[in-house]
This record gives C-alpha cells, structure tokens and sequence, in this order.
C-alpha cells in the first residue's frame, strides 16, 4: 500500500506539472476553426474588394453598390444567415444625411446562438472608403478597411464551419459591414439609433479598422496590433483579449492610442464609437496610420498578409470567447 501511495502521489505531480502547458479542449477547438482564416483566403478577398472594379466604394457611390452586393453574394453562398429580418441590407435613405449623400446600405449577416440567443456579439468593419479623386484616380481602401472587411468574412465563415459541425457558438454573432464611415461613422450611428437587435442586449462590439500595414513606430518590431477602448467599459473585455493573446497569438499588444489624452483621438474615430457611446463594451484593433492612409496608393499588394492573419485570429479568438462562456462580459465602467 505505501508503495501505491508513493506511486499515486509521482503521478499527481507530473499531472499538476504537465496541465498547464496543455492548450485545454475549447483551445483546440477554436484553433481548429482559425485556421480557416489564412493569408490565401484573405488575400484573394482583398484583391477583390480593393479592385478598381470597385470604384472606391464611396458612400452611395456605384461601387459602394458594387462591394455591397459582394458581400451579400458571398453570405449567401456560405448559407450565412441575413442579419436584418430575412434582409442582408439595412437601408439608409439620403434623407437621413439631408440628402448630402445618396440612399446607402449596412450590411449584417448572423449565426444565431445556441444556448443565450438573444445575447448578441458584433463584430464589424466598415466597407466604404473614399471613391475616386477629380483627375479619376481610384482610392482602392485596401487597408482601410479591405483589411477589416475580409477579415469579418472570413471570421463569419469559421464561425459557420464550426456550427456545422456541431460547435456553433452559444450567443448571436452578427457581422456587420458598416456604410458612411468616411463620412463621419455615419453608418453605424444610424444602426445605433435603428438597431436591429436591441442595443441592451448587446454584449460586446469587436471592430476591425485597418489591420493590414506596419506604422513607422514598429519596423523593427511588426509583431504588434494597438488595442483601443477594451477597457474603458468593462475590465474583463480587456482581460479576455490579453488572455486569447496570450493562448494563440502573442502579438504585442500597444495601448499607445487607447490613451485618453491621445492627440489623434482615434477611440473617437471608428464605428465602435457609436456602440460605446451606448455603454457596449468595445475593442477596436488597428494596425496604425502610414504613408499611404487616405491615399489612392493604399493598395492590395502593400498589405503585410502574414501579419494581418494573425491580427485577424486574434479578434476571431476573442470573439470565440466571449461568445461561448457561460456569463456575459460585465459593463463594470459604465458612464
């Protein structure tokens, strides 16, 4: 017997040495599922979104038309469910701008929940950019925001993949392309103010903005996404994405614009703002500003794809995350 207790107790010490560094059964599982965002898949995306085809995709504008129908077309193929009762589109009138810009759309697909359905997690990019200048030069967008508009696609599709096959997610995830962002977030303050799913039961809002370049802060050290407003609303969003870093990712985390004396303000500048202002937690990841922003030279072959795939899966992580654990993420700095 005391030889048996000796053994018993050996055995229980390497289990307790050997368990931590084991990556645990829900971990395997999501890595699974993000591996469907690769640099092929979000390259080829990119090239298409970023073309010349699309026009610049200017709010109202033709090819803004054009990249919403490319988004509804892909949801459809992938039997992504639409996002606004049986509609792909929630249509913005030019009334609602005063006319300054024409009729214009969001667009919003879904995976519904399997256990807290009503609780909803968003996950959003804006898919406009700023059209074509006066000497017909085309402002092609693909980091800002190509890069977040392939990157939720392809998110939603490993969200779907994972549904198939028996591991859908327990809260609503709804992806959202919003319009009007260039024109002051204007697509998303509409939804904000006409939501689809009830903004009070609204978990979280995770939001891509350019994530595909190097700023000149980080050329020795490209390992990196800045992390804005994770923590201004809820202390455990911020904890989940350092987590799920920390799990799969291991990229820098830079706090650097999250500070609230930023001179570029930029927690004010993308649409998560519009879900903060609500009291929604939300984490805006950002790849920063280079030579190329707001130019017609922001094109698909500059992007670093390597780097924006790995940017990608860890939003897609985090949102795993918070959409399968058995408590919603508490609001504990809420204004």
């Amino acid at each position: 017997m005391k030889k048996i207790g000796i053994l018993l107790l050996i055995s229980v010490f390497f289990l307790q040495c050997k368990t931590p560094k084991e990556k645990t059964y829900d971990s395997l599982v999501s890595e699974k599922y993000a591996e469907i965002i690769s640099e092929s898949s979000l390259k080829e995306k990119l090239f298409t979104i970023a073309a010349d085809s699309f026009e610049g995709r200017e709010t109202g504008e033709l090819g803004q038309k054009k990249a919403a129908e490319y988004l509804k077309n892909f949801y459809q193929e992938n039997n992504i469910s639409a996002g606004n009762n049986g509609e792909y589109f929630q249509e913005i009138p030019a009334a609602y701008f005063d006319y300054r810009f024409k009729d214009t759309e969001n667009v919003l697909a879904m995976i519904e929940g399997s256990e807290f359905p009503e609780e909803i997690v968003v996950v959003s990019a804006h898919y406009d950019h700023l059209g074509i200048d006066e000497n017909g030069e085309i402002y092609n967008g693909a980091d800002d925001d190509g890069s977040g508009t392939v990157a939720v696609m392809q998110m939603a599709k490993a969200f779907k993949e994972a549904k198939n096959q028996g591991q859908g997610s327990k809260r609503t995830i709804v992806f959202m392309h919003f319009t009007g962002e260039e024109k002051g977030l204007l697509g998303s303050r509409y939804y904000v103010e006409n939501p689809i799913f009830p903004l009070e039961k609204t978990v979280a809002n995770l939001n891509i903005d350019m994530i595909g370049r190097i700023d000149d802060l980080h050329l020795t050290d490209k390992n990196y996404i800045y992390l804005i407003g994770s923590d201004r609303l809820s202390s455990e969003l911020d904890s989940i994405v350092n987590q799920q870093n920390r799990k799969h990712t291991q990229l820098k985390l830079d706090y650097k614009y999250n500070d609230e004396n930023d001179p570029e303000r930029l927690y004010y500048r993308s649409d998560h703002y519009n879900f903060a202002k609500n009291n929604i937690p939300v984490a805006f990841f950002f790849s920063g500003l280079h030579e190329d922003y707001h130019k017609i030279t922001d094109t698909a072959e500059k992007i670093e794809y390597d780097l924006m795939t790995e940017r990608a899966k860890l939003v897609f992580y985090t949102l795993w995350e918070i959409a399968n654990q058995e408590n919603k993420i508490k609001v504990d700095k809420a204004s």
